[in-house]
This record gives structure tokens, sequence and C-alpha cells, in this order.
């Protein structure tokens, strides 16, 4: 979340369109994509615990080279690259360790615990970086949040050192007898895993769409509105209100599926992020107060965030857990292949429509990926 929120400025300093700044972000979810892909297929192999330590330190690594030499669009573009193929080593086999070590009764519930993290990061990475760039500029921000990163390093190693693999597992991990093979389980069950994988390439479009260009479209916001907001401000303000909403909205909507069931959690954040598309981008040519406005980033960050969890653990339960890897892997690349897309195509509309207009036909097009997951939840059994 670092350049999201160093986004303004650095749009300015390396004299970067909205196509252009889009790609950054763009170049990092690509990567992201095929590392997620390449790890599934690992930790199917050698387990996910020893992906995921490679994993962090890899990703400590890459930090600091994006901080060392991202100066440009171009060195940008290259380095960002590095730090999502890099990134891909923990995201995944994460979610495969907290399946493992969970029994089916709470998955949803820790899952939404571990994407409860990932959110708590983001804030963290959001606020930092928009008191650094008050102090000391986009370079401060860059370096703070590296050397971050690499500190993170040993308490994750620390984290999964007496964590159950997910190598050669054919029993559920709860003790809850063999686990079923794909041929075993029933048509109902592969439709889900399709719905679900359709799903997850909507709801991915929207939330990466909304987690590059919130944070510019908030610090517009903010400056239209003559409020006056520092730097820092503003970085506390936007990881407020599209992250640290998000750590709550994973743990509660896992704990929600659990108890309500994953089809009316899905169908009820879907339908929640595509009104929030929909609405969001239109608020500061009405008019609307910047606190408003604010509020709304802060209902979004919620509601796209929050299915997270729910399609993941419902993914866990729809596959066995010696394919998880690869279905994973193959939900990796083409939701994250859409969510590399979806903040240039952002970009683009900004460049093709300037002005306050621009960002509310950007955030239209993001709600086309809350509208594809809307209808694929609707479309799982009851």
């Amino acid at each position: 979340m670092t350049y999201p929120a160093c986004l303004p400025v650095l749009r300015v300093a390396w004299d970067m369109s909205a196509t252009q700044a889009g790609a950054v972000q763009g170049a990092f979810t690509g990567a992201f994509a095929v590392s997620l892909l390449l790890t599934s297929v690992l930790s199917d192999r050698i387990g996910a615990r020893a992906v995921f330590r490679w994993g962090a330190v890899l990703g400590a690594i890459a930090a600091l080279v994006f901080a060392a030499f991202a100066r440009s669009y171009e060195t940008a573009l290259i380095t960002v690259m590095l730090v999502g193929l890099a990134q891909g080593g923990t995201y995944t086999p994460s979610l495969m360790l907290v399946s493992a070590n969970s029994t089916p009764e709470r998955r949803s519930s820790v899952m939404g615990w571990a994407l409860a993290g990932l959110s708590g990061g983001f804030a963290l990475s959001i606020a930092v970086s928009g008191g650094a760039l008050a102090i000391g500029g986009y370079k401060a921000a860059f370096w703070i949040t590296a050397l971050m990163t690499a500190a993170s390093a040993l308490p994750a190693l620390i984290a999964v050192r007496h964590a159950a693999d997910t190598t050669g597992q054919t029993a559920d991990v709860a003790g809850q007898g063999a686990v079923e093979t794909r041929e075993d389980r029933g048509p109902d069950q592969r439709r889900a895993a399709r719905l679900l994988i359709a799903g997850y390439i909507g709801h991915t479009w929207e939330l990466m769409g909304a987690w590059a260009w919130v944070p510019a479209f908030l610090a517009m916001a903010a400056a239209t509105s003559g409020s006056g907001i520092s730097a820092l401000t503003l970085g506390l303000w936007t990881a407020l209100a599209l992250h640290v909403t998000g750590f709550f909205a994973s743990f509660s909507a896992g704990q929600a599926a659990d108890r309500f069931g994953t089809r009316r959690v899905l169908i009820v954040f879907a339908a929640l992020g595509l009104l929030c598309s929909l609405i969001i981008g239109w608020l500061p040519g009405a008019g609307a107060p910047v606190w408003v406005i604010f509020a709304m980033a802060g209902l979004y960050g919620f509601a796209t965030i929050g299915d997270s969890a729910v399609l993941s653990s419902a993914m866990s339960q729809a596959v066995p857990m010696r394919h998880l890897g690869k279905v994973l892997g193959l939900r990796s690349i083409t939701g994250m292949g859409a969510g590399a897309v979806s903040p240039v195509a952002f970009g683009a509309v900004l460049d093709a429509a300037p002005g306050v207009a621009g960002w509310g036909y950007g955030f239209v097009v993001l709600g086309l990926g809350g509208t594809v997951a809307m209808i694929c939840a609707l479309g799982l059994r009851r």
C-alpha cells in the first residue's frame, strides 16, 4: 500500500499520466498473480510451510530493492514486479496453513482473522507512508515501510515453526475422516468451485482497483474541499477509512459465514461493494462534505475486503486439501490477472474523462466486478 499512499506525490514527481500510474499498480498485481500460481503449485509439492518461509525472506529483500531503486515510472515498473513476485510466497501458503490448522466449523472465522492481519498491515503502511511523506517525501516512505517489511520476516518465520504442514495430507486436519477425491465430490461441489472462482475474479477486479485509487481519490477530495488536511492526517484517515474497516470486516464476515452461511454473506458484501462503487466517485462533484466521502470510503473498504475470507474458506471446503493448492493457483492467476487490469482501466478512464466526473466513471468501471461477484453469489446453492 506504500505506492498507492504516495501516488498523488509520485504522479507529479515522476510525471506520470493516470494510465501510467495505474500500470505500476497493475504490474505489481500481475506479478503477484504469477507468484500465487507458482507458489500454489510448490505448496502442493513441498508444503506450504517451506514456501511461506522463503516468501517471507524474499519479500523483505524485494521491498528493500524497491526502496533503493524506484525513482521513476520505468524503475518503479520493474522493481514493483519483484515485490509482487516475492509477496505471493506468503499469501496463498498462509491461507493454506490456516486451513490446515483449523477445524471445519471455525475455518471461516480463523481465515477472517488471518486476512484481518493483512488489512491491519495495509492500514499501517498507509498511515506510516503519510507520516513519512510529511517528513521526508516519498523516498522516506519507501525506506521506512521496506525496513518494517524486513523486520517482519523474523516473526513470520517463528509463527510457522510448529504449524501442521499441507504436504501429503490424505485426511481432514481436524481428524474428521479421509478427504474425498475430486471424483468423489458431486456436481454441486464442482459447480460451487466454478462459481467461487468466477466470483473471486469479480471481487478482485473491484478490490484491487479500489485499493490502487481510493487513496488518490481521497487526497483529491480533501484538496478540492479546501479542508487543509496535512499529509500525515490524510494518511491516518485514509488508513482508517480503507483498511481499518477492512480489518473488522475480515473477521466479522468469517464469523457471520460460520453462523449464517456462506451464500448469504457473499451476497450482502457483493451488493454493498457494488453500491459503493456506483456512488462514491460522484460525491465530490455533488458537493458532499469531505467527512461524508471518507465515511463512504470506510464502508467501501469494509465491503470490498469482507468477502475475501469467506471466498477462501468456501473454496477450501469445496476442494480436497491435496488439490487445494492447484485450485487456489488457478483462482489466483485469473482473479489477480483481473486485478492487474482494473487499476489500468481506472487510470485510462481518468485520462479520457479528466476532472471530477472521471472519478465517478472510474469507480463505475470497478462496479462491473462487484456485479459479477453478486451474480455468482446468487448462483450458489442455499
